[in-house]
């Protein structure tokens, strides 16, 4: 298993941006597929994005254009920068790995970070 901590929430008004960083613990990150999931209060948490080892990425369409993950393997870190932010997308955001490396499906996302929350002012 792989540890996983957030970092990079805030506060931030509508339309302005927020970087997310997910650094891992664990000598085999390469090899996972890593992801970002959200949980707003009184909401199921949902997928909002993920790459896999190779880098193919993966979008929620709701973030689709806005968002954008990426991965920095020598520093074992998983980024998400979130642009254009609206009041829908304020929740606790996690992030998550997947030792298949695939990131297709988010029933294969064992290992979770302690959340980061973002915050939108309208």
């Amino acid at each position: 298993q792989v540890q996983l901590g957030e970092s990079g929430g805030g506060l931030v008004q509508a339309g302005g941006s927020l970087r997310l960083s997910c650094a891992a613990a664990g000598r085999t990150f390469r090899n996972y597929a890593m992801g970002w999931f959200r949980q707003a209060p009184g909401k199921e948490r949902e997928f909002v994005a993920a790459i896999s080892w190779s880098g193919n990425s993966y979008y929620a369409d709701s973030v689709k254009g806005r968002f954008t993950i990426a991965r920095d393997n020598a520093k074992s870190t998983v980024y998400l920068q979130m642009n254009s932010l609206k009041p829908e997308d304020m929740a606790v955001y996690y992030c998550a790995a997947d030792p298949t490396g695939y990131g297709l499906g988010t029933s294969n996302f064992g290992s979770w970070g302690q959340g980061t929350q973002v915050t939108v002012s309208s």
